[in-house]
């Protein structure tokens, strides 16, 4: 089964995935990018877009060659995944959905939280080079610096804060509640117990409207691939398992 793995927020494709990738491809054909604004993703002056997102994934599967897969999506990869499945069905074979929700802004601490993202990334769009180096020091590098080994704060250093910040936005607009339930193909969740980044309970959102899917969950927070990979890779590769034995 081919698989597309999707990124969170902040994340690269290796800082989100780098411990799932060996017992990923001992079952799969894995395909990992950086989204765009994300590390080496694509660069555009256009406002950072979701959609845009999820038409990155197939475009992508366009140039390998792959007529259908499965999008597995973390945190902000979720929505990308849901999004690929409403707006090219016919390429999706299946969904897993990690750590991540229907909506996102709903609570008035979580609106004023994304509002201060939009008006950042106004600001990152008028101020000069200093200015964005400043945005990545603060928002970023200095609270994880202590923690990560040089390869990742490089990964981190390499992202255009300018997109991110509007993907930011991005997040704190989307909610498909109204259609998500739509979905037809087999779906799993994989739900992070402890998150205080996609709270349990806006993640359990997205089991009410999908009971169709198989449920995992892993004791962890948002961290789970990494800080908790040998609890998250074997629900994982469960979930997985459980769309695979679907679309057979």
């Amino acid at each position: 089964m081919t698989i597309v793995l999707l990124h969170g927020w902040t994340a690269t494709a290796d800082l989100n995935w780098f411990r799932c990738y060996g017992p990923l491809a001992e079952r799969h054909r894995v395909i990992a990018y950086d989204q765009r604004g994300h590390g080496t993703g694509l660069r555009s002056r256009k406002r950072f877009r979701l959609e845009d997102c999820a038409d990155d994934a197939i475009a992508v599967a366009d140039a390998l060659g792959i007529e259908r897969f499965v999008p597995v999506g973390y945190s902000m990869g979720g929505p990308v995944a849901q999004l690929v499945w409403r707006r090219h069905p016919e390429r999706v074979r299946g969904l897993t959905l990690c750590a991540t929700a229907p909506v996102f802004s709903v609570e008035r601490i979580e609106r004023l939280s994304f509002l201060g993202a939009s008006g950042l990334a106004a600001l990152a769009r008028i101020t000069p080079e200093q200015a964005r180096s400043w945005l990545t020091d603060q928002l970023y590098l200095q609270r994880k610096a202590r923690d990560w080994e040089p390869w990742a704060i490089q990964e981190a250093a390499s992202h255009d804060w300018r997109m991110l910040l509007e993907a930011g936005t991005a997040i704190g607009g989307f909610d498909s509640t109204s259609w998500i339930s739509d979905v037809d193909v087999p779906t799993s969740l994989v739900v992070t117990m402890g998150d205080p980044v996609v709270s349990r309970r806006r993640q359990t959102m997205l089991f009410n409207a999908l009971p169709q899917a198989d449920v995992f969950r892993v004791d962890a927070d948002h961290g789970a691939p990494v800080e908790a990979a040998d609890h998250f890779v074997p629900a994982l590769l469960r979930a997985l398992d459980s769309v695979e034995r679907e679309v057979r």
